[in-house]
């Protein structure tokens, strides 16, 4: 048994604090001990709630032999992708040059300077359909590092060379994209739209090939600048949510979404369900006008996923214990009585950063359009505990904690972009100017070496250390890469009239990956999204009110790049903490003489176009 992961922030390493292995955690340590001892590196990288990832623990690193062989020849690492994403992301790049079948858990042999020289997914315990044993695999890595070093550093070396060439290739800037550019991109990603089954599917796609819902595409495909080029855009998402919605990918009992359906016609979930789908299909269905849906979501995300903390867990594990066995998916085959007598499958309780912002925001906008209070409360309380408790030593933005434990894993770029992004849709929706300030802190952060986008405190320290070269590519996959996140945060903050600096950043980041992703719609969704926003005229709408109303609930539903729902005094806070948009929108006086001086009526200011219409007081003035 080894200590040194029973103290984690990580539910999937204290999970493996009781395997005989030698494991320890991503760090310096470990790769020092390699050199100390000259032993290749076996990094294993996953999630809790990754089911071959459970099977692979379960087969080999709960047996002694297995473990006797890993601990004798190797120092093991044990990663949790979800802490250290940016770690996933090198070792699954360096991945793809030894094998196509890239998915978790991912099995790294490295230097012990870090390079990978040889990697793969799950290897059984014995030889299976073409695989071959992982023992096997542990001997024939261990007989090249000890007969045919030099092999092995050349493959390293030439793995770290073509990563880096790839980088540098992907970071090629290029003009903003236009309308008529973007038309282009959703019309490539609309010839892979299933037409029978909804949602997208490569090319020859057979009954047995997985669909997943690509939330970040739908995003793209509902943005209001397609409408006119390309309507048939809003309408493949709306298809797509549909098919998933009535689906069994949903689950009727409590509404959330599992990870995805291991075949094209959306049946037979992967039973998994993850904090980052559910949110992002909130904002899907959100404005796909789906309600129903939307408040199904809502209530997962509150229900299941809130913990007691305020946070959201970030994923519910896909296995469960029946009667005295572990069953995959069999609680969620059960009615809402069935699952009674039953404990639920275990949740990650582990409350990642940017994954919450996106939660936060998503119940914001819930909250605002569909007048749920308690999706505004549950919104506010997990930006209240993610505020103050993923915080590190220095004050800067932790990665993760869990019970209060916060993760020694530095924040990413993602995390600053989305928490951001979160915090200012729930200023948008409440009012109140501690949210939206706090996420221009966030963004300025990330912008103070000279105004280039960077993470706070340069990243991982042992990637840095090593000059490890991470994806060639900041694709946005389940949801926004880190780049395509901090734009559209700041875009939001231009939209609130923070300034004009937050529009360029938006524009440079999406400028310098423009290119790939106008080639690969399907792989960069949210960055698509906020070129889409660059490219058209915004629509802004501030709410003044004390109170409910029809006109207020008339105008939150209004489609708008930004919804403001505010009390005069919050108009007034949010005007003198530099949010220029709220300048001069307090309210229209009530016309009662006997009334208060400073007593209004509901009042929509409504800007399109760079202009601002006259101000509402009435719901059939709003109509025309």
């Amino acid at each position: 048994m080894t200590s040194r992961l029973a103290g984690s922030a990580s539910p999937y390493l204290r999970a493996h604090a009781d395997n005989p292995v030698a494991w320890y955690p991503w760090g310096a340590e470990a790769f020092a001990e390699a050199a100390r001892r000259d032993v290749p590196v076996f990094i294993s990288i996953g999630y809790s709630t990754c089911h071959w990832c459970h099977v692979m623990a379960r087969e080999s690193f709960q047996d002694a032999a297995t473990a006797a062989e890993l601990n004798d020849g190797f120092v093991a690492i044990k990663v949790d992708r979800e802490e250290h994403p940016d770690v996933d992301d090198a070792y699954m790049a360096a991945a793809s040059a030894f094998t196509r079948n890239l998915g978790w858990p991912l099995s790294v042999f490295a230097t012990p300077d870090g390079r990978a020289f040889f990697a793969g997914t799950y290897f059984p315990p014995s030889p299976r359909g073409g695989s071959p044993a992982f023992r096997q695999i542990l001997a024939a890595v261990r007989d090249a590092w000890t007969q045919r070093r030099t092999d092995v550093q050349q493959t390293a070396d030439a793995v770290v060379q073509a990563l880096r060439t790839a980088q540098d290739a992907a970071s090629t800037g290029s003009d903003l994209p236009d309308v008529d550019a973007l038309a282009g991109a959703a019309a490539r990603a609309l010839a892979r739209e299933d037409r029978e089954y909804g949602g997208f599917a490569p090319p020859g796609a057979t009954m047995a090939t997985p669909k997943f819902p690509t939330v970040p595409l739908l995003r793209f495909l509902q943005a209001p600048a397609l409408a006119e080029s390309v309507p048939e855009a809003r309408a493949a998402a709306d298809r797509a949510l549909r098919a998933m919605a009535a689906s069994p990918l949903r689950d009727t009992v409590d509404g959330g979404f599992f990870r995805y359906a291991t075949r094209r016609d959306w049946t037979v979930p992967h039973y998994e369900r993850m904090l980052t789908d559910n949110a992002g299909l909130l904002e899907v269905a959100l404005d796909a006008g789906d309600h129903d849906t939307a408040r199904g979501v809502t209530a997962f995300l509150i229900d299941v996923l809130q913990q007691p903390s305020g946070g959201f867990a970030a994923a519910q594990d896909s296995e469960s214990w029946i009667e005295g066995q572990r069953s995959e998916g069999g609680y969620y085959a059960r009615d809402t009585d069935g699952r009674a007598a039953l404990e639920p499958p275990a949740l990650d309780g582990k409350i990642v950063t940017g994954w919450n912002g996106m939660a936060i925001g998503a119940l914001a906008r819930a909250g605002a359009m569909l007048g749920e209070e308690r999706a505004m409360d549950a919104a506010r309380w997990a930006a209240d505990a993610v505020l103050e408790t993923n915080i590190t030593a220095d004050g800067r933005l932790a990665r993760a904690s869990l019970d209060e434990i916060v993760s020694p894993a530095a924040a990413t770029l993602e995390d600053y972009g989305l928490l951001a992004g979160g915090l200012l849709a729930l200023a948008g929706a409440s009012g109140e100017v501690a949210y939206a300030a706090r996420a221009r802190e966030l963004v300025d952060d990330c912008l103070s070496d000279g105004g280039v986008p960077a993470v706070p405190g340069g990243g991982d320290p042992v990637l840095t250390a090593h000059a490890l070269p991470g994806g060639a590519s900041a694709g946005d996959g389940d949801h926004p890469s880190g780049p395509s996140a901090l734009a559209a945060a700041a875009l939001d903050l231009w939209l609130l009239g923070a300034g004009e600096r937050y529009r360029e950043v938006a524009a440079s980041l999406v400028s310098s990956r423009a290119e790939q992703a106008l080639a690969e719609p399907t792989a960069h969704g949210a960055l698509l999204r906020v070129a889409a926003r660059l490219a058209a005229p915004p629509r802004q709408i501030v709410v003044v009110s004390d109170g409910p109303s029809a006109l207020v609930d008339a105008a939150r539903r209004l489609p708008a790049d930004v919804t403001a729902l505010v009390t005069p005094a919050q108009s007034l806070l949010l005007a003198d903490a530099g949010f220029t948009l709220f300048d001069g929108k307090t309210g229209t006086p009530l016309a009662d003489s006997a009334a208060s001086a400073d007593s209004t009526v509901p009042t929509v200011y409504d800007c399109r176009d760079f202009s601002c219409r006259l101000p509402v007081t009435d719901v059939e003035a709003l109509g025309r």
